[in-house]
């Protein structure tokens, strides 16, 4: 008897009928004895759904009221699911994140989770229920209702499994597993058996859809060994585990486009010590998480300045924009442009530490392309650029060609 978290993602229960293939699968697990905690998300187009509601309503509404009103999809799901399991006898109980003891910090839209106090799943483990669990949602010490950020129900299912000391950590989604690339973007993407928590990390960071980037970061962090697999079918899936001496004979692991990126440039910023943590300090304040920074020095006579550019989450644009335009007075730049037609474009793979040439072949092969790198960034496994939108998905084929075949 195996205690087993599985998580199933918004295609995975989109519709009645994927609840009760959930439902069938879960039950097939029962029937062997294990014990199970299904974590749902949303149904698919749900969330985004609340969103254009509250939109609709106001342009940039409070965080805690869109805290209230996303935790009602997975809710939603919950019930759905329990209901499907009752339908085939078996007896199964519904919880939302605050009930499975999920505690998080007050930080409203992107909470961290600060601890779990699972006893209740326990207890309703032991009555031989199966326990089924809002994801991306909890609770503050207050009783305030928060959200975890998009693909948080990853993050719930991973920590649910280290605080429950589970068995085994299936993630279930509409893929087969972690592909060399978005295989809608390169048909010829392949999948992959195995891929290190480092690799994983850096491909959900970087704009690869399958998981999100903080529930990886915990996996590591707690050794969950969690495998990535397709509810759609019995395929075996993609295991993400600590690195291994072999993963390094692969030189590139995976090839991501973030198509979800925006760059701000702050035209003509007083050089001087000080000014970019000031900015960047509020743009921190504002829970607005920056990426790559380039520094440029501006031409022109009078006061040195200089252009500072950096990168975000589309979605935080708004938000970025009313920060910046309170800054503006106090720092004293010229203007600031925003450019939401770019693209994140990034290799990655451990075994670019042990081999050399890897940027000098990247970049030879955009040049091929025609392709215009706008910002570099890289650390020991990957190296991402910054360019035109446009040409992202013919740029991601040519990366993939060139390093995976």
């Amino acid at each position: 008897m195996a205690l087993i978290v599985q998580k199933y993602g918004g295609t995975s229960v989109g519709n009645p009928e994927r609840i009760k293939n959930v439902a069938r699968r879960v039950a097939g697990y029962r029937a062997k004895g294990d014990q199970v905690v299904v974590v749902v998300s949303a149904m698919s187009g749900v969330t985004d759904n609340l969103i254009k509601l509250a939109n609709e309503i106001m342009p940039l509404p409070t965080e805690r009221e869109m805290d209230m009103l996303l935790a009602t999809g997975e809710q939603t799901t919950i019930a759905l699911t329990a209901m499907a399991l009752h339908a085939l006898g078996l007896p199964a109980v519904s919880l939302t994140g605050a009930q499975a003891g999920i505690v998080t910090d007050g930080v409203h839209t992107k909470a961290k989770i600060q601890n779990i106090t699972p006893k209740q799943v326990h207890t309703l483990l032991d009555e031989g229920k199966v326990v089924i669990v809002a994801g991306f949602q909890g609770q503050t010490q207050e009783g305030h209702i928060t959200t975890l950020g998009r693909g948080g129900s990853d993050l719930t299912a991973i920590a649910l499994a280290a605080a429950l000391k589970a068995d085994l950590c299936q993630i279930y989604t509409d893929v087969d597993g972690v592909y060399t690339a978005d295989p809608r973007i390169v048909p010829n993407a392949k999948k992959l058996e195995e891929i290190s928590y480092d690799e994983m990390l850096e491909l959900a960071s970087l704009g690869a859809k399958v998981m999100q980037s903080r529930s990886v970061e915990f996996a590591k962090k707690f050794g969950v060994v969690f495998e990535v697999r397709s509810s759609l079918n019995e395929n075996p899936g993609t295991i993400v585990k600590e690195e291994t001496k072999n993963m390094e004979d692969v030189v590139i692991r995976g090839v991501a486009l973030d198509k979800n990126q925006a760059k701000v440039t702050l035209v003509a910023v007083p050089d001087k010590p000080g000014v970019a943590a000031h900015i960047f300090k509020a743009i921190g304040e504002a829970a607005i998480n920056v990426d790559m920074i380039v520094q440029n020095i501006s031409h022109g006579s009078g006061t040195p300045a200089t252009d500072l550019s950096f990168t975000i989450d589309k979605p935080d644009l708004l938000k970025a924009r009313k920060v910046i335009d309170g800054l503006k007075m106090s720092v004293g730049f010229r203007e600031a442009i925003a450019d939401e037609k770019i693209g994140k474009l990034s290799i990655v793979g451990v075994g670019m530490r042990s081999h050399s040439g890897v940027a000098a072949k990247m970049f030879e092969t955009l040049a091929k392309e025609g392709v215009n790198i706008d910002m570099i960034s890289t650390s020991e496994i990957k190296i991402s650029v910054v360019i035109d939108l446009a040409k992202g998905e013919q740029a991601t084929r040519a990366l993939h060609t060139a390093f995976i075949g």
